[in-house]
């Protein structure tokens, strides 16, 4: 099959980014991401079992943060299991449709996820600005609307930038990432069109750049409001719930917008590649671990889910610790 087509032609297929031509070197890659992907699957599905089956966990926060873990395991299945089979199999292959779902449905959970982290801000501002308002606002019935806000507001922009994307023709089917991914397949474009797509990234940059002032604004009340309690471990109980969120979403808002603002590159790239691992990767591998360090409520949760004595999560993060000293 020709790489390079012309601008009549129609692609029915793409070539995703070859990790090496290197037999052994593609197993490498095929293990590794086999086993980051195992990791991130297991570890959210603990959370996801720990707050469905501990009724001490029904509450909003918790509902929130099953949904993130939903979220972030639909985020890496979509993207992860291709790379590898890609490996083992050596071939770099993906069908037309299968691209289309791949931008669809990774923009819909990268989308959904941003929308839930900032409502679990809000869920965070009322719980510890306004307590004695918390359970009339967050009520059963308003957090499943928020839910489904988010799920909605995921799969619209989804919509609209898989649309945008698709809208023009392209005329190169190489894809210098491992999955197909929407700057990358910018610069396939024959055509105008793209900007199309170039106004839908700047729309939802905006949106996004809404939602991180909306975060900080709510986090400097959050902070000013723990600083005046007068119990330190009141102070300590308030920072344990809000600090892993806030370091979630820095994370991964500052990696996924630098990945789509910077101009993409038109030759395969070693930061693009670690770029893209940053932003879809490595925060729902670690949300687990970063959500329940230091979350006393989900340890027991888990030790009781599993009949261990100490968290499967708690003892990975003592693994993890050590192994850098």
């Amino acid at each position: 099959m020709k790489e390079k087509i012309s601008n009549e032609s129609s692609v029915s297929e793409f070539l995703l980014l070859e990790f090496s031509a290197i037999r052994e070197l593609q197993i490498l890659h095929f293990s590794l991401f086999l086993a980051l992907y195992l990791a991130t699957v297991f570890g959210n599905l603990l959370i996801i079992s720990a707050v469905a089956f501990d009724h001490h966990l029904h509450t909003p926060m918790y509902f929130f943060l099953m949904n993130l873990a939903i979220q972030d395991l639909g985020a890496v299945s979509v993207t992860i299991p291709k790379s590898i089979v890609n490996s083992l199999m050596n071939t770099r292959h993906i069908s037309y449709s299968g691209c289309v779902a791949q931008v669809l449905l990774f923009v819909f959970f990268l989308s959904s996820d941003i929308s839930l982290l900032t409502v679990m801000s809000y869920d965070r501002y009322v719980a510890i600005c306004n307590p004695l308002q918390y359970e009339m606002l967050m009520n059963k019935a308003a957090c499943k609307q928020m839910v489904a806000g988010v799920w909605v507001a995921g799969f619209l922009n989804a919509v609209m930038h898989t649309s945008a994307t698709f809208a023009t023709p392209f005329c190169s089917n190489i894809v210098n990432q491992f999955f197909c991914e929407i700057p990358q397949l910018l610069t396939l474009a024959c055509s105008n069109f793209y900007l199309m797509e170039i106004g839908a990234i700047v729309v939802s940059i905006i949106l996004v750049s809404g939602c991180f002032v909306f975060i900080v604004v709510t986090y400097v009340h959050i902070f000013t409001a723990v600083l005046k309690i007068p119990s330190v471990e009141g102070r300590k109980k308030a920072f344990s719930t809000c600090i892993p969120h806030l370091v979630v979403f820095s994370v991964f808002f500052s990696t996924a917008c630098f990945a789509y603002l910077r101009p993409p590159s038109k030759t395969p790239s070693d930061g693009d590649f670690a770029l893209t691992v940053m932003y879809s990767l490595v925060p729902p591998m670690f949300n687990p671990i970063i959500y329940s360090m230091r979350n006393k409520e989900i340890k027991n949760a888990l030790s009781k889910l599993l009949g261990f004595r100490k968290s499967p999560l708690d003892i990975f993060s003592r693994v993890f610790r050590f192994s850098k000293e």
